[in-house]
């Protein structure tokens, strides 16, 4: 079984229990948190006489065998002859010798291996053949000498020493109410050494026993004895939870009632992980089944010695409770046990940020989601991902049609989704949050920054917890003091970053620093984001394979398409071929795990070498300061198919070493028994996440197939290398500009917002009824209800407020004379506009398909007058004159880059008109017309380079040339446009020198 290494905590405290004068506290209660005295002097003495019983043990021992008696064994091989010697005193001595070196060899063994043991975290010691007593007294003068201090869990480098670094000097605190949520629980008090831990139980025992609260006194207390391991099988505080008490979950009861308690070896538990065959487990009173579970005084199937340990171990039962098991801080403590995971305090509303939707939107709207994808809906940090990476998507097939076209255009508008396509694009626009992302990223990358202007290396964050609009970062171990604005945590290993804050961070030039983080889910409101390169290890996942799929397919999606990070490698095997649409330069699939064993042993080996050669111990060394151009991008491997045993291994040998090198590992596995799993984790068929030594029980953040094959669409649609049917795309929406074809109400968007046709709304309401029609005339194909919520109200909207903005602007816009509304709703319940109502935009669109694809064709007269018609209705950029802090849905939509491409495509085809007769003049001012709305498209400044060299004037073609370069700045002349002045001009660089 792979060792587990974590700590615990209580998220609530209690007064300590004085002398006298307290009522003992109502059984299986929470256990609360007392102040432990500092060290005594004896406690030293005791420790010095262990390590000086330890040094003569191992020292002494063979140096006076060594220099007395000498070494016992003959120089050669011995004859046949020595057998019929006879045995004198001297070969007498020699064979105790002998027995001596080896009682001495398997004692110095058996310290050795407790040692490894304590230092290293692993819960239960290997066993040396035949030691027995000799253990039992190494394990005894181990502890003495190293629980001094602090526990020997304490002196672990790995997940122990999450949250529980403190100086040597410093005295152990009471554990606090959590004030923001913990990747595990998280010990807050060290023991002070063995020796005070005994005397500090025993005197908490006796005060207790004099106010009549002695746990041998509760008729209904049971005890476990830890059982010995079975194979490869070790008990758990989780099975015995799933035994005795019917949830495992509830081994957080059995851990609060027994931590810090004294056991018959001399030990105490002080992590649910780390337990010792032959400890005894005091059990809530409602634990039933098996004859493991015994009364103190009632147990006639165990030895009389362990009935004397149980009796003695009842002792000290309640040394932690508090005067009448008062609770403090939050009051999460739930059946008996303490939540171990903290929930941060609501003492702030909710703002515009992550989490937004789950706080307000999702909450208010939640009694109906209109058949869009929950799972979508309740991830804004995916959402925006995906939806900022389809914006770019989209945009570069645009631009890729425009200015790469041979041979006809495919035309400037993405195919309209349908069906599941459609459903989780709307899911995307309700459920992004990208407030919520450039806070994420701004705020890591200021830390970064401000770190490396302190010379300061990177702290290892294993999570990142976000809350109400709150960032807290949880350390592997205590960094410092956080710089400001960053403020410390619950305890020395969170640091914190509150809203207000986090606004005032500007974009900076720095790489960001972890880019492994990565949504799990949410747990109170909180969310929890764990960074996959930090884990020392690899990280499982149990459950259901396609429940595993939908969280593999989650974090992939995350981390192909997140704002917080510049580049990495996904690497996945056994699900997601189809994924890589999504980012094709950052995943890359691998058939099986024998070519992934293969990749990631040659990419573990060059990391190595390259880290040795930049002189850093790890790759955030070199993600800040000097060598932050290195970047070092991680690799993040997601491996959902159930790898053998030989891979396996040959997996947890590579990831042993993976932090260090920003590599990481979430394997799939379907019995949650895999090697070198430091962190492990199971998804149930309800959506939850549960990983039980890391006190984590979250609603999963999940992508399932249906979602997946969705969002796959949307991004192979907008594919720029993928094949069209034709030539262009016909608009969605297409106007009669006939006579007959007036609308009923127009709406002027292209250039200051202005409307004809309707009545201006009175009151605050106006612009609100405004931007609703607007965003309702950019998408002639319907709008959904709660995407057009989530446009207007960002921060979430009830019901009743949208319903009756909705009956606002449907009497608003009216009715036809037939009777007709202007807005209805169609088959799927999306909001439409009736074809009376039109834009500018449509009337632009429509005059360009009509003259370049319709009667335009064929009669130049027709195309002419069109052409002319469609730059007059361009009066500047999209609703110039709209206020600022409104029209935010705009920066989800690609009509930015559609527009100027458009009047750009009408200004070159009007231009061609005009030059067909050789009229340079009116080409000219054609391009000058459409240079006002499209200033950095390239073709229109080539097409007015041709057409004012047509004009036979070198003077006014050098005066372009030098308007040109002065608008190109320190980036010089596109090469293409370099090209053509050379072959209009060839003396202009000469001649702009000349001029300047």
């Amino acid at each position: 079984m792979p060792r587990r290494r974590t700590s615990s905590s209580s998220s609530s405290t209690g007064s300590t229990t004085g002398a006298t004068g307290t009522t003992a506290a109502p059984r299986n209660r929470t256990p609360q948190p007392v102040r432990i005295r500092r060290r005594s002097f004896g406690d030293f003495v005791k420790a010095f006489f262990a390590l000086v019983a330890l040094a003569v043990l191992l020292v002494g021992v063979p140096g006076a065998l060594a220099t007395q008696i000498g070494w016992p064994l003959p120089d050669g091989v011995p004859s046949l002859d020595w057998l019929q010697q006879e045995i004198t005193v001297h070969t007498f001595l020699n064979i105790l010798t002998v027995i001596v070196w080896l009682a001495w060899a398997q004692f110095t063994a058996c310290v050795l291996v407790e040692m490894k043991a304590a230092l290293s975290g692993v819960g239960v010691p290997g066993r040396v053949p035949g030691a027995g007593p000799s253990q039992l007294l190494a394990r005894q003068l181990v502890a003495a000498l190293l629980l001094v201090g602090a526990t020997a869990a304490s002196f672990t480098p790995g997940l122990s020493q999450l949250g529980n670094g403190y100086d040597a000097n410093q005295k152990p605190t009471v554990a606090a109410a959590q004030a923001t949520p913990g990747l595990f629980a998280q010990q807050q008090e060290q023991a002070s050494g063995a020796a005070a831990a005994l005397a500090e139980q025993a005197s908490h025992a006796a005060a207790h026993a004099d106010a009549g609260g002695s746990t041998a006194q509760q008729g209904d207390t049971k005890y476990y004895r830890i059982q010995p391991p079975e194979g490869r099988h070790h008990d758990s505080l989780w099975e015995i939870a799933q035994r005795h008490l019917g949830d495992g979950r509830r081994y957080k009861e059995i851990f609060e009632l027994n931590k810090d308690r004294v056991q018959p070896d001399g030990s105490k538990l002080s992590e649910a992980s780390l337990i010792r065959p032959g400890w005894i487990m005091e059990m809530p009173g409602d634990a039933r089944g098996g004859e493991l579970v015994e009364m103190p005084d009632e147990a006639p199937n165990v030895s009389p010695d362990v009935q004397q340990q149980i009796s003695d171990y009842a002792q000290t039962g309640d040394h932690a409770q508090g005067a009448g098991g008062a609770q403090g801080g939050s009051g999460h403590a739930q059946g008996g046990g303490a939540t171990q995971v903290s929930v941060p305090d609501q003492q702030r509303p909710a703002h515009d940020g992550t989490g937004h939707q789950q706080a307000t939107a999702v909450g208010a709207e939640s009694d109906s989601s209109f058949g869009l994808p929950e799972a979508l809906l309740t991830a804004p940090l995916l959402a925006a991902g995906l939806l900022g990476a389809l914006g770019r998507r989209r945009r570069q097939a645009l631009w890729q049609s425009a200015f790469g076209s041979v041979g006809g255009r495919r035309g400037m508008e993405p195919p309209t989704p349908t069906g599941d396509a459609q459903d989780v694009q709307d899911a995307l626009l309700v459920g992004a949050d990208p407030e919520g992302v450039r806070m994420l990223d701004r705020s890591l990358r200021g830390l970064a920054a401000s770190l490396a202007e302190e010379s300061r290396a990177l702290p290892v964050v294993y999570a990142a917890w976000l809350s109400n609009g709150d960032l807290h970062l949880q350390l592997a171990q205590p960094a410092g003091k956080p710089p400001a604005p960053w403020q410390q945590g619950q305890d020395q290993t969170f640091w914190m970053l509150a809203r207000t804050d986090a606004e005032r961070y500007e974009d900076v030039d720095t790489a960001a620093p972890y880019p492994g983080l990565v949504s799990l889910g949410t747990m109170d409101d909180s969310r929890l984001l764990l960074n996959l390169e930090a884990v020392p290890g690899i990280v499982s996942l149990s459950g259901r394979e396609a429940d595993r799929a939908a969280v593999f397919a989650s974090v992939a999606a995350e981390l192909a398409t997140n704002g917080w990070s510049d580049r990495m490698t996904i690497t996945l095997v056994g699900f997601g071929e189809d994924l890589t649409a999504l980012a094709p330069n950052r995943i890359r699939h691998l058939e099986d795990v024998e070519a992934l064993v293969e990749t990631m042993e040659a990419e573990t080996r060059q990391r190595r070498g390259a880290l040795g050669a930049a002189g850093h111990d790890s790759v955030l060394t070199g993600r800040t300061g000097p060598a932050q151009h290195t970047r070092w991008a991680p690799h993040l491997v997601l491996l959902a198919a159930q790898p053998s045993a030989e891979d396996a291994v040959k997996l947890a040998e590579l990831a042993a070493d993976a932090s260090r090198l920003g590599i990481g590992y979430l394997v799939g596995t379907e019995t949650g028994d895999l090697p070198g799993a430091a962190w492990e984790m199971e998804i149930t068929g309800q959506g939850k996440l549960l990983a039980p030594l890391l006190g984590l029980e979250l609603d999963a953040q999940l992508l399932p197939a249906a979602q997946q094959r969705a969002v796959v669409e949307l991004f192979v649609e907008a594919d720029p290398e993928r094949e069209s049917d034709g030539p262009a795309t016909t608009p969605p929406f297409l106007v009669d500009i006939s006579e007959q074809g007036r609308p009923a109400v127009y709406a002027r968007l292209v250039g200051p917002y202005e409307i004809i046709g309707l009545d201006n709304p009175d009151g605050e309401r106006s612009a609100l009824l405004h931007e609703a029609l607007a965003l309702l005339l950019l998408h002639r194909e319907g709008v959904h209800p709660r995407v057009l919520s989530s446009a207007l109200w960002p921060r979430g909207v009830t019901d009743d407020v949208r319903g009756a903005l909705l009956d606002r602007l449907h009497d608003w816009l009216g009715a036809d004379p037939d009777g007709t509304p202007r807005l209805t709703t169609d088959g799927s319940g999306r909001l439409t506009l009736a074809k009376s109502v039109v834009s500018d935009l449509d009337v632009l669109r429509s005059l360009y398909h009509e003259a370049t694809q319709g009667r335009g064709v064929d009669s130049r007269a027709v195309r002419g007058r069109l052409l002319t018609d469609a730059l007059v209705l361009v009066r500047g950029p999209l609703l110039a004159d709209r206020p600022e802090g409104r029209y935010r849905w705009l920066t989800h939509e690609i009509v930015d880059a559609q527009l100027p491409l458009l009047v750009a495509d009408t200004g070159l085809a009007l231009c061609e008109f005009h030059m067909e007769k050789n009229r340079a003049e009116k080409a000219i001012e054609a391009l000058q017309a459409a240079l006002r709305t499209a200033p950095a498209d390239e073709r229109l400044w080539h097409e007015l380079l041709r057409a004012t060299h047509a004009t036979g004037d070198p003077d006014r073609l050098t005066a372009l040339a030098t308007d040109l370069i002065g608008r190109s700045g320190a980036r010089g002349l596109p090469p293409r446009t370099e090209a053509l002045l050379d072959e209009l001009l060839p003396a202009w660089r000469d001649a702009i020198a000349a001029v300047g």
